[in-house]
């Protein structure tokens, strides 16, 4: 996507040196920073620390994790197969963490003896990442028929769309998830709005989809995260669409806290609530997400300060009382009834166990 008419990515590997790079989503929106991460040990604590984030990104990142253990060790499989396993304990509740370590760790284990293993961890990260590349682009194809249907109904003015949390480029190398149709709408001249909701405690909203928005040039409005139902009510939001870390075979959605409430409202205020995700995101393990999907929680600090900028420097303030304890649940997991449908690289299906695996029979229950 655009920075300042630039072509950039969240993350990609240096031709020359082979080393991994990545923005350092902690410094957005004020410092655009390029991070490196030389070995798996960065790439562990780039995912721990949300230097990158997003679930999509996350197994990217975690591909990447796995190319510089071989490039380290190449010839370790021991080794390789450590850092696989710190990996995927960097964060509990995202898919594509674990998907994107096996399937690094089996095209190793599968490539032809004789081949180079860095090469093909190489090429398998970055197979990986334009696949999900065009998952996300297939994804904003698809979702387009839902604003386009909205704006021929509504022809005199634009598509109002509420997301929550960052589901952009920013969390999935191009496109986006939920942004996805928003940007295959704008950059076809249909007058496209979107709502986005600070989403506390990080902000990624706030900090991170309003930045991303503001630099492809589409008109979005920022709104704290309580003001999503009071929109719908008075009929100024056509449409919420919003990504997801893992959903179930059985379609519930766990995806950044806050989630759920949104679809609550949209559900008594009748508006369409879409979750946009690839194929990665679902888990095809699980049907009950509310027992079953881990729920992260992190540290109460991100919930006790707020970070920002005064006079181009980051400044972190304190919020409560020093004393006062805090939780800080990362997710929270919708229920599929609560969602009208998902937009996926394969279509548009609705939110049960038969119409997902209509779009992807190769998961069909054996």
């Amino acid at each position: 996507m655009n920075v300042d008419g630039k072509p950039m990515r969240p993350i990609w590997l240096d031709e020359k040196s082979g080393a991994v790079r990545i923005i350092d989503q902690r410094r957005l929106p004020h410092e655009l920073v390029i991070m490196e991460l030389a070995d798996v040990s960065d790439a562990v604590r780039a995912i721990k620390e949300m230097a990158v984030r997003g679930a999509p990104l996350i197994g990217v990142t975690a591909a990447a994790g796995v190319y510089l253990a071989v490039r380290r060790t190449p010839r370790d499989g021991n080794a390789v197969a450590r850092a696989g396993r710190l990996l995927k304990e960097a964060r509990p509740t995202a898919v594509n963490l674990a998907w994107a370590v096996d399937r690094m760790l089996s095209a190793l284990a599968n490539s032809p003896q004789g081949n180079d293993p860095i090469d093909r961890a190489r090429k398998e990260v970055t197979t990986i990442a334009e696949e999900e590349v065009d998952n996300c682009r297939s994804i904003g194809e698809n979702g387009l028929a839902l604003i386009t249907a909205i704006r021929e109904s509504h022809p005199d003015r634009p598509v109002n769309v509420l997301t929550h949390c960052n589901a952009g480029w920013l969390a999935c190398v191009e496109y986006g998830t939920a942004t996805a149709p928003v940007y295959a709408a704008h950059d076809r001249s249909i007058p496209v709005h979107v709502w986005v909701d600070e989403t506390r405690p990080l902000n990624q909203g706030a900090r991170l989809t309003a930045w991303e928005l503001s630099k492809h040039g589409v008109p979005h409005t920022l709104i704290a995260d309580n003001t999503g139902g009071h929109l719908m009510q008075h009929g100024l939001v056509d449409i919420v669409i919003v990504g997801t870390d893992r959903t179930t075979s059985t379609g519930d959605v766990a995806n950044k806290i806050g989630t759920y409430l949104k679809a609550l409202a949209a559900r008594d205020n009748g508006v369409p609530f879409y979750v946009a995700l690839p194929s990665s995101t679902f888990d095809w393990q699980l049907r009950d997400g509310l027992d079953e999907i881990p729920v992260e929680e992190r540290d109460p600090d991100e919930i006790r300060f707020v970070e920002g900028s005064e006079d181009g420097s980051p400044h972190r303030v304190l919020v409560p009382p020093l004393e006062s304890p805090a939780v800080n649940y990362a997710f929270d997991v919708t229920p599929a009834r609560l969602v009208t449908g998902f937009i996926t690289e394969r279509g548009i299906c609705r939110a049960t166990e038969a119409d997902i695996r209509r779009l992807f029979p190769e998961k069909q229950r054996h």
